[in-house]
């Protein structure tokens, strides 16, 4: 085992703990992905986003990380899709999977060391079901299987969740063949046409509780480090995770349970349950990935953000100001490490490790890159030399947490760029003076479709790059 200094938000325990890996230098992290039936809302993205930097920080820090995100590719839900949109529910599945990866990777998010398909683990889940019945843990009606909550101990302990406590409704459902409503669905008898798999208890499919149970086992061990996902994951789906492998084992599961908080929507959470949700890739009609990225990591995972078109474009605003300090320094080698650091610079370094081992405050550690980058544009007070250690200093932070992973490319367009931008802006001041607002307007829009956005500022007008 290994000691550092990175605490952590247990939710099992609710409160901070200090992190200590299983394995000196190795971090087994398990995040939950998303069921393949439609495209995945901003909300989502929170999510997804939030556990790749948790990931990339883990990494910065010197761990060798296991990473696993599931994909359900078999659920209701893609059933009932597959139904409205006239095809089987495998190409439901494999479109929206192809979608997944295509959103992700433009979002700038590492793939995970492994990305299982449920369906590839239904041998598996048979097997799991078959011992959880045996063992007493669970029971057939009609050719479903239920796990019996009560003869779960500890059942509830995750979510602070009681059993008799737990009414039908949205999160348990309403039937009469369960023992107790709590009770949760292992393996559910098919329905003419319907996806199916033989098992012992007739053709089926498996419940989803049990699909993160069977691929956390295989891929990381009976117990790993971390299982993380959004706060709504906490109950049903995590608790029932957990009451399954508490009764086949008994060495806990997860040591680190890490949930992250709402993006709100008109004071909801975002869902497409209550259809008051927005996709992702129709957010990136408006908004590149690293706006995005600076919108939701300037908050702490554990809290809820309200979706604000007002906020994204000042974040959008905070990454232009990362770019416009690099661009007088953009020949730097942003890939060598720190040869120049100032004793303040190292001071910068030390700020953003703090922060991000204080339970991954990603809100404090985007402070200290609007600082960086503050003191990157201060000539008057810094030389070349520490400017440039600020720079690459800003520029390590940054990618940490997910930024400027195509800052070469980005910079050397914006010199090819700069003395044409200089004549064009130098024209429209001299249209404005002559009042000649419509040309000057023109040329602002002509240059917005491009995707260069102006800025009037008192000490002149600036630009930079919108994607």
């Amino acid at each position: 085992m290994e000691r550092n200094l990175i605490q952590i938000y247990n939710s099992l325990t609710r409160k901070k703990e200090e992190f200590i890996s299983l394995e000196a230098g190795s971090v087994k992290m398990y995040a939950c992905g998303p069921t393949v039936y439609n495209y995945f809302h901003i909300g989502n993205a929170r999510t997804f986003l939030f556990f790749d930097v948790v990931r990339k920080y883990l990494e910065y820090r010197g761990y060798d990380v296991t990473y696993v995100q599931n994909i359900t590719d078999i659920d209701d839900k893609i059933i009932n899709q597959s139904i409205q949109e006239g095809i089987p529910a495998t190409d439901v599945a494999a479109k929206y999977i192809e979608a997944f990866l295509k959103d992700t990777a433009k979002l700038g998010l590492t793939p995970p060391t492994h990305q299982p398909l449920a369906t590839k683990y239904i041998g598996q889940m048979i097997k799991l079901i078959r011992e959880l019945e045996i063992a007493g843990f669970a029971y057939e009606v009609n050719g479903d299987v239920y796990f019996s909550v009560n003869k779960s101990s500890e059942y509830g302990r995750l979510s602070g969740r009681k059993t008799e406590e737990q009414k039908v409704g949205a999160r348990v459902d309403k039937n009469t063949d369960k023992q107790n409503p709590a009770d949760f669905t292992l393996w559910k008898r098919s329905k003419p046409g319907e996806p199916k798999w033989k098992s012992p208890w007739g053709e089926g499919r498996p419940g989803w509780h049990t699909e993160c149970v069977v691929m956390s086992r295989d891929l990381l061990g009976a117990t790993f480090d971390i299982h993380g996902g959004a706060i709504d994951l906490l109950f049903p789906h995590h608790e029932n995770e957990l009451a399954q492998a508490n009764a086949l084992q008994t060495k806990p599961m997860v040591n680190y349970w890490m949930h992250g908080g709402f993006l709100n929507m008109r004071g909801e959470k975002m869902s497409k349950s209550l259809d008051n949700f927005l996709l992702t890739r129709d957010v990136f009609e408006k908004f590149d990935a690293e706006t995005i990225r600076t919108f939701f990591l300037s908050k702490h995972y554990r809290s809820p953000i309200e979706y604000s078109p007002e906020l994204l474009e000042e974040a959008k605003v905070a990454v232009n100001n990362f770019y416009d300090a690099l661009q007088d320094i953009r020949y730097l080698d942003f890939a060598q490490s720190e040869t120049v650091v100032t004793d303040s610079a190292d001071e910068y370094k030390r700020k953003f490790q703090e922060m991000m081992d204080d339970d991954f405050n990603t809100a404090k550690a985007m402070s200290v890159l609007f600082d960086l980058s503050r003191k990157i544009k201060n000539q008057r007070d810094f030389s070349v030399e520490e400017r440039q250690g600020f720079a690459l200093i800003l520029v390590k932070f940054g990618k940490v947490l997910g930024f400027f992973s195509d800052i070469q490319a980005r910079l050397a367009v914006t010199g090819l760029t700069d003395p044409l931008m200089k004549i064009l802006i130098d024209l429209r001041a001299a249209l404005k003076a002559e009042k000649n607002f419509v040309m000057a307007d023109m040329i602002r829009e002509k240059l917005s479709k491009t995707g260069i956005e102006l800025r009037d500022k008192k000490e002149g007008t600036t630009w930079s790059f919108r994607e």
